[in-house]
């Protein structure tokens, strides 16, 4: 009895010792190679439904709306630039009236004795301002053109950068802008506006302000441009055109299994996201929404973890 016990229980320490684990490690080495073949190698019908498969073109219709083209610009009151004063007549100096420091207009600066014909003549201070930089004494000879004194002008401007991509909006810049200048007065009118480069590329605004209102160089202040307004008009996003003033091409599409034609459009106002097609494009007909080759905006979603924690994630706009 008891050797026929022993024997018994041998099959049954070598089923859990060494076949059991066996056949657990057969298994999950099944699972294993099923979860890399789906991973790796999909089955042909699963290619054929992947969201891959399916990205197009987005396209949108063409619509009537309003686009205003406003632009504000953040700038710098500043002086306007000295400049120099110069004799208009040939004589000698009889007299200095002034030195260096504030003038107001139609102040005398200095009296000539003209040559020809014999007469004095007193030489004025064109506007109000500083001067400086006197460059005569009495018993001087002077001649027409010669740089008698600088004048700092008590003039001021506001100057203000813009983007050199701005500049096609800036065509047709209107005389007069708003200015607003922090924690100044109520906003106020400036005028004489137009736009600078210099050789290197740096584009700004510049207005001229009015000699009544009380500003110091240095302030700061916004300029606000009204460059164009239109109503019920036809339009498309920036985005679907090809050029952004006066002409560009659109393309239109042309239905299911064609390509899109290209046409070329006349445009209008352009408020830096909506522009006005003048010519070529009539409402309701489709057209793609980025020009070939364009890359959409990538946009930013963020959502809170966690209280005061937040993650942001990025993703194509389309």
């Amino acid at each position: 009895m008891h050797h026929g016990g022993a024997s018994g229980e041998v099959p049954v320490i070598v089923w859990r010792r060494w076949i059991f684990p066996i056949l657990l490690v057969i298994v999950f080495g099944a699972c294993a190679a099923g979860l890399v073949k789906l991973a790796f190698f999909p089955e042909a019908g699963a290619a054929m439904v992947s969201p891959e498969a399916g990205i197009t073109d987005p396209v949108i219709p063409v619509e009537r709306g309003s686009v205003t083209n406003e632009l504000s610009l953040s700038g710098n009151v500043a002086r306007d630039e000295a400049y120099p004063v110069r004799s208009e007549i040939n004589g000698t100096v009889t007299a200095v009236h002034v030195g260096n420091g504030a003038v107001a207009a139609g102040q005398v600066l200095f009296t000539v004795k003209q040559d020809y014909p014999v007469r004095n003549i007193d030489i004025v201070a064109p506007e109000a301002g500083d001067l400086s930089e006197i460059a005569v004494i009495k018993g001087q000879q002077v001649s027409v053109g010669g740089d008698v004194v600088t004048l700092s002008p008590a003039r001021y401007h506001l100057v203000a950068a813009v983007e050199p991509v701005q500049l096609y909006r800036l065509v047709n810049t209107p005389a007069e802008a708003t200015v607003t200048i922090t924690g100044g007065p109520a906003p106020f009118s400036c005028t004489g506006v137009q736009v600078q480069v210099t050789a290197d590329g740096a584009a700004s605004v510049r207005c001229a302000l009015p000699a009544e209102q009380t500003v110091f160089a240095g302030l700061p202040a916004q300029m606000d441009l009204a460059l164009g307004q239109v109503d019920d008009a036809v339009v498309v996003p920036v985005t679907a055109v090809q050029g952004g003033s006066g002409s560009g091409v659109v393309w239109i599409d042309a239905g299911e299994g064609s390509e899109p034609e290209e046409r070329t459009v006349t445009l209008g106002v352009n408020d830096g996201a909506i522009v006005e097609v003048v010519e070529g494009l009539e409402e309701g007909e489709m057209v793609r929404q980025f020009v070939p080759g364009f890359v959409a905006p990538v946009e930013e979603f963020c959502y809170e973890i966690a209280p005061g924690v937040e993650q942001c994630d990025s993703g194509m706009s389309w």
